[in-house]
């Protein structure tokens, strides 16, 4: 099996029978699509290898903690808002990752620049939330920086003969792609063009650009970020965290790839998972997955002779019309209306392909490595030039159930059952009962990848 996008170039070679028949048994099932289906769906480069074993402190201590600090986060371009967080002059984002502060704001001419958010003179905090200003101004003492970061005023300034007036604050390269914008701490590192790849051609036909962020909860985990990514990049999770879902999504059907630094899963709905051990009807399948899904939140009613696949997709597409047109609308696949397609890039960003509109990042909490951040955005598309302004964060508490936000709708039950393993994953892991984790070789592609690319960088 080979597919071919732009010079990608990708084989099945290197799995075993077992593995090989889970990327065919998804190809086969895009073969029978009631629609074509666009060729990135059959885009193939899976990760041979053995199982792949990591020790247990990368999970548990400060020190593997503070060498992913020297190595990864002030190292590496990483997500730290959209564009519509930050649409007029002098609106500013505070991104926070373990312990340092950037602030990215949008200048007056349109353009946006991200400044390391303490003043220079005693290493004040500039602004501790995020907000509009047409300065920068220390509480502390009253120095003053322009949206540009340039010094604009200092009291006393006789007092420091050494600052002659070019005294800008610490600049971070930040770059945008898909309406994201990206900071980077190192100054030297490459551009962020180098360090996605391939990943633009993968969204060609559903640009996040064309998005605005509806939604966004935050919530602080009993976890390491690590461990709370991992539990979203893999889907045989399903068989015992999310059994309700079994009659309507074959969670061991899910096709895995991985290019560069970004790594993705293919998740077939509509179809019932080989766990289970009854053939659900068609109308099961459908309660199964509208039970989940975002936009649907009654039962749906399958036609007679219709799969529910088919009827899925049917009115996935129909509520699509009215943003996309019904001649593009109509056009769209099965797979496109369906399917799981949940990106990871490196280390931490994960946006959903085709017309789904989650989008997740973790982080740590602090420099706790026991503790951690996820957010979920709801990306939705808008009419005209302009996106609205993107919604506020809200937080979840640590020991509140998601389902107190209900603009995540059905959603948030997942998130509850993915959320209640995770201190239990870390407490086994602190445990000191095993000194390794050990990943699947397949079906934890995605994890090992996200090692494979980690481990590149600590060398």
């Amino acid at each position: 099996m080979t597919a071919v996008s732009d010079g990608l170039i990708g084989t099945t070679a290197g799995l075993n029978m077992d593995q090989a028949a889970q990327v065919h048994a998804y190809i086969d099932l895009l073969d029978r699509d009631s629609r074509d289906v666009p060729d990135v769906y059959r885009w193939t480069n899976p990760l041979p290898g053995v199982a792949l074993t990591v020790p247990v402190e990368r999970y548990t201590t400060r020190a593997f903690h503070d060498l992913e600090m020297e190595k990864v986060w002030t190292k590496v371009w990483q997500m730290a808002c959209r564009v519509e967080d930050i649409l007029e002059p002098g609106e500013y984002v505070k991104y926070d990752i373990a312990g340092i502060s950037v602030l990215v704001v949008r200048q007056r001419d349109g353009s946006i620049r991200a400044h390391r958010n303490v003043c220079l003179h005693r290493g004040r905090t500039l602004k501790e939330r995020d907000g509009r200003a047409d300065s920068f101004q220390c509480p502390f003492h009253g120095i003053t920086w322009d949206l540009d970061g340039s010094l604009k005023h200092m009291p006393c300034a006789w007092d420091f003969p050494g600052v002659d007036g070019d005294w800008p604050l610490k600049s971070v390269q930040v770059d945008t792609w898909g309406g994201f914008v990206f900071i980077n701490l190192d100054p030297g590192a490459a551009p962020l063009a180098d360090f996605l790849g391939t990943l633009p051609d993968h969204f060609e036909r559903w640009p996040l650009e064309k998005r605005y962020k509806q939604v966004h909860v935050a919530k602080v985990l009993r976890c390491n970020w690590k461990l709370a990514q991992e539990a979203f990049m893999e889907s045989w999770h399903v068989v015992a965290t999310h059994a309700q879902l079994l009659p309507g999504i074959g969670d061991t059907i899910s096709k895995y790839d991985a290019w560069g630094n970004f790594s993705r899963t293919l998740t077939p709905n509509g179809i019932p998972s080989p766990h289970l051990n009854w053939q659900p009807t068609e109308q099961e399948m459908m309660d199964a997955l509208t039970d989940r899904n975002l936009d649907d939140d009654v039962k749906v009613a399958v036609p007679d002779g219709v799969t529910a696949r088919v009827a899925l997709a049917d009115g996935r597409r129909s509520h699509l019309e009215g943003d996309l047109g019904a001649d593009v609308a109509q056009g769209l696949s099965d797979a496109e209306m369906c399917d799981s397609m949940p990106y990871t890039l490196f280390p931490n960003f994960h946006p959903w392909g085709s017309y789904n509109r989650t989008c997740y990042r973790f982080r740590p909490y602090g420099n706790d490595p026991g503790m951690s951040i996820m957010e979920c955005m709801i990306l939705s598309p808008y009419e005209g030039d302009t996106p609205p302004h993107g919604a506020e964060v809200k937080w979840v508490e640590t020991d509140t159930s998601w389902t107190t936000v209900p603009e995540l709708g059905l959603l948030a039950r997942v998130f509850d059952q993915d959320d209640a393993n995770l201190p239990f994953v870390q407490k086994g892991l602190e445990d000191g009962a095993i000194d390794e984790v050990t990943f699947a070789e397949y079906q934890e592609t995605k994890i090992r990848h996200f090692h494979m690319v980690l481990e590149g960088l600590l060398a």
